[in-house]
């Protein structure tokens, strides 16, 4: 390959190659969140019901398209980036170079030639007198030097020429180099590289799994979504509207596989049922969790991808999907109408979570149900934090407001949750007839906001089997209104102070301290 010459090298335009290369920085920039936008309009087409049809199909599948468009430019973009960068860096040194060579030729009035030899160089003879020889020798040693610096020079350039290969690799896989000006939409379509069906990180850590889910395409989410709804479903870390999707396919299978009248069937029965009434009455539902081996099963009313405040319902013994989600997601509703109240207009979501198979009287005594029950409470809470943090669709809005509403027993499994490695993913702590918390006191749970409420009439609340209740007076936390003659199962009784005083937790308007 034939070298540039060192005039050249001199004169190339250095600001035009670095805002070229600062363009494309921000043009993969602002892909990415551009992308996100894609994949929410693609999604809220596909639940609409007011578009629908081959029109509709049409269109949800030409904005996958151009989603997976987007990703592959995206991803040709920033494997190119790198070395864009390192190609102005190498440029910029070999400019430099190659003008030091020739003032430092220029200033001993010696040649140097395209190729970066020098030209001119005096020689010495006897006859000169000391002052020539020193002249000569300087000359000598600025050849010397000139040469050194362009043969710098010109590595510099192989290096440049490098990278700009090296750039132009990931580009070209999408026609981006060999043809001249703007490529055409659909030679870029032709272009894309087939679906790869992703795998699951099984058992990976919510944060690792949010951001697995981030960078793949929207085609890539569905295809994980269709292939392995039972892998999607259960990943903590994901999305509501992805886990969502994946388990109404789990209930569908369910309900079409396992013997009616077996407990995976009942339960699949009560979730459908469920799901029904809610979109009913006008809600949104997700179904967050479906594990009819286990009988696990959490449900939110509200969006959690969007939601501005999310409550998080934990109940205590002897309740089953089967028998009590039904109940449990009316306490859900009724919470999620008090922090409307609240806070007019704010947008809440509220979650059943039977994300542990609860105890029977018999076994309420032991804390083995809440040290598994503590565990998947955590990382639930750790999977909501990070399936909005990961998500650039998301990031730009505040945080939701989080809070876990622990009954009972419920209680029990919130103190063990504290007690797991890292913080509590929430903002609130509300415990309601606690038979004790064995975190210790409210400072424990780890939450900013700790609120108890427990009465005379409900012995649970006052026996202390576990630890400190908000009974006792130096447990800490602060106390929601109760009636004198409220007993166990009444906190979210609609004519109870306590439900009101709740939703204005959840709402964040309720005074603390």
């Amino acid at each position: 390959m034939t070298a540039t010459p060192l005039a050249a090298l001199a004169g190339w335009d250095l600001p035009l190659l670095r805002g070229s290369v600062g363009t494309l920085d921000v043009v993969a920039e602002r892909l990415l969140p551009w992308r996100y936008r894609l994949d929410d309009l693609g999604r809220r087409l596909g639940d609409a019901d007011c578009w629908s049809g081959p029109a509709g199909t049409a269109a949800e599948a030409a904005l996958v398209e151009l989603s997976s468009a987007t990703a592959a430019v995206t991803g040709a973009l920033t494997g190119a980036l790198e070395d864009l960068h390192g190609l102005a860096g190498a440029a910029a040194a070999a400019q430099e170079l190659a003008e030091q060579a020739r003032v430092v030729a220029a200033s001993a009035s010696i040649g140097l030639d395209d190729g970066g030899r020098v030209t001119g160089v005096p020689s010495s003879h006897p006859a000169m007198s000391p002052d020539q020889v020193a002249d000569v020798a300087a000359a000598s040693r600025a050849g010397v030097s000139a040469a050194a610096a362009a043969e710098d020079a010109f590595a510099a350039a192989a290096r440049a020429g490098e990278c700009a290969r090296a750039a132009a690799g990931p580009l070209a896989a999408l026609g981006a180099v060999a043809l001249p000006g703007p490529v055409p939409f659909a030679d870029l379509v032709a272009r894309l590289p087939a679906t790869a069906l992703p795998v699951a990180p099984a058992g990976g850590a919510p944060q690792t799994v949010a951001t697995w889910w981030s960078a793949l395409t929207v085609a890539q989410q569905e295809a994980a979504i269709t292939t392995e709804p039972g892998a999607i479903g259960a990943l903590d870390g994901l999305p509501g509207w992805a886990r969502d999707q994946a388990n109404r396919a789990n209930v569908r299978a369910a309900l079409q596989h396992l013997p009616p009248g077996s407990d995976g069937h009942r339960t699949a029965l009560a979730v459908q049922a469920v799901l029904t009434a809610v979109e009913a009455a006008g809600s949104v539902a997700q179904l967050l969790q479906f594990d009819p081996a286990e009988d696990l099963v959490a449900l939110s009313v509200g969006d959690v991808d969007t939601a501005a405040a999310v409550g998080v319902l934990v109940p205590g013994i002897e309740t089953t999907p089967a028998g009590d989600l039904g109940g449990l997601v009316g306490d859900a509703r009724d919470v999620a109408a008090a922090a409307a109240v609240a806070a007019p207009g704010l947008a809440v979501a509220t979650i059943a979570w039977l994300g542990y198979r609860t105890p029977r009287w018999s076994t309420a005594w032991q804390p083995v149900d809440a040290l598994r029950g503590g565990r998947a409470l955590d990382r639930a809470l750790d999977g909501f934090a990070a399936a909005r943090s990961a998500s650039p669709a998301l990031v730009r809005a505040a945080p939701p407001r989080t809070t876990v509403l622990a009954h009972s027993y419920g209680t029990v499994v919130t103190g063990v949750a504290a007690r797991a490695p890292g913080q509590l993913a929430a903002d609130a702590v509300v415990l309601l007839g606690s038979p004790g918390v064995p975190a210790g006191d409210a400072e424990d749970l780890e939450a900013e906001e700790v609120y108890g409420a427990w009465s005379p009439t409900d012995p649970v609340s006052w026996l202390d089997w576990f630890g400190d209740t908000p009974s006792d007076p130096g447990f800490g936390d602060v106390d929601l209104p109760t009636d004198v003659t409220q007993w166990h199962t009444q906190y979210y009784d609609r004519d109870r102070p306590t439900l009101a005083a709740i939703g204005e937790v959840v709402a964040g308007t309720r005074p603390h301290g």
